[in-house]
């Protein structure tokens, strides 16, 4: 894989998670619903009341870069691109195909985008150090970075982006020290910098990206604990870092947390189920999946639309790495068989799961079909090659547990 395009990847993947634009006094998030509907995965709605924000401050970034975000974000969020495995040691974001948007989604989010940049601009054309201004465009960049990556898969424009997101947060520091909302860029491109072989790590470096992966940790820590603007999203990014970081245990509070403050998102509860899986806590991951079943069937809000072949497809994946190949199997299969009801992700690992099941249970001919079927799902993502492989050379496990 061409060098660029991971680090690409590894930097753009995570400055451009959820941040909000600063004004003049810092309030916390969830004191406007459009950020409530944002956090609670209901972003029609979020993109409803931004919509509303810019037209009644148009001349203000903040509800430019809102709008964008939410645009953004409903997309990552129909092609399920919004799970920590995302961000898990297989970074699956570099195995998938670039999403399929429609124009008019390009239109809007390089619409607010643009107008938040302008804007931007312009107040830093009059004042170097409005940290409002500066605050705003290093989330626009990084916006752009993560959209241009996702999307597009234009790997050098979103370094490109992301490098400039950094610069504009960098400036924001040695402007006001003392906002900590800022240091979540920092904490990001710490860590996965820090997370860099020394030679991408040097590449890093010569594009303007230092790297302390335990600095990273630090500083997200602070603004998961002490910040406003951002503190929720820390908290999210700290919750996947965990993951990767083998230290599931600390992220189950994390989750816990974000589970109460928006209790209708899922993927907080579903998150869980990931982590006490990876702890070896089998019957825990179970419970917490089962909790979120009950939740579904009684037609909770968030859940009631929740496709039960996707908690089909996470349990089936959980026993397969247990080596419950049986219960896989039915699951699984249950999962692949309805994968229209799935977003495209989880519809290609369905089948790919099932054909992996089948062959460790010396069925390969059974298996052929679902790897064809996971091959045909997203023709060019690598995971759609990698079933191609197994068709003519059966899957062999390699590791005894992983649930990524």
């Amino acid at each position: 894989m061409d060098i660029r395009r991971r680090v690409a990847a590894l930097i753009v993947c995570v400055v451009g998670i959820t941040l909000h634009s600063a004004g003049d006094q810092l309030v916390d998030p969830l004191t406007q619903p459009g950020w409530q509907h944002f956090y609670n995965n209901e972003f029609d709605a979020a993109v409803a009341d931004f919509q509303q924000e810019t037209g009644a401050r148009p001349d203000d970034p903040d509800g430019w870069d809102h709008l964008a975000q939410a645009i953004l974000y409903r997309e990552m969020y129909r092609n399920g691109a919004l799970e920590s495995q995302l961000v898990s040691g297989t970074n699956p974001f570099l195995r998938r195909a670039k999403f399929d948007v429609t124009p008019q989604v390009r239109t809007d989010f390089r619409a607010a985008i643009e107008k938040a940049m302008t804007l931007g601009e312009a107040v830093l054309a009059r004042n170097a150090s409005d940290t409002h201004a500066l605050y705003a465009l290093s989330v626009a960049h990084g916006l752009r970075a993560n959209y241009l990556f996702l999307v597009e898969k234009a790997w050098i424009d979103a370094l490109h982006d992301a490098s400039a997101s950094s610069r504009y947060s960098n400036r924001l520091v040695e402007v006001d020290p003392n906002f900590i909302d800022s240091n979540i860029i920092q904490g990001v491109q710490n860590y996965v910098v820090g997370n860099l072989p020394q030679h991408w790590k040097l590449l890093g470096f010569l594009i303007g990206f230092h790297g302390d992966r335990e600095l990273g940790i630090r500083q997200l820590q602070l603004v998961a604990e002490r910040g406003v603007l951002s503190k929720y999203d820390a908290r999210i990014l700290l919750a996947a870092i965990y993951r990767r970081e083998r230290r599931s245990q600390d992220a189950i509070p994390l989750l816990k947390n974000l589970a109460e403050l928006f209790p209708r998102n899922y993927l907080f509860r579903l998150e869980q189920v990931q982590m006490y899986s990876d702890m070896g806590k089998k019957d825990e991951a179970l419970a917490a999946l089962a909790d979120v079943d009950r939740l579904r069937q009684e037609g909770q809000p968030g859940y009631k639309h929740l496709p039960v072949e996707k908690l089909n497809y996470i349990r089936g994946n959980l026993l397969f790495w247990y080596d419950d190949l049986g219960g896989a199997l039915t699951n699984l299969r249950e999962a692949a068989q309805h994968a229209d009801q799935l977003d495209l992700g989880t519809a290609q690992l369905a089948w790919f799961r099932l054909g992996q099941t089948l062959d460790l249970m010396n069925r390969h001919e059974e298996a052929v079909p679902a790897y064809r079927e996971a091959s045909q799902v997203e023709v060019q993502s690598d995971i759609g090659a990698e079933a191609k492989h197994y068709i003519s050379n059966p899957y062999h496990r390699k590791r005894t547990h992983q649930t990524g």
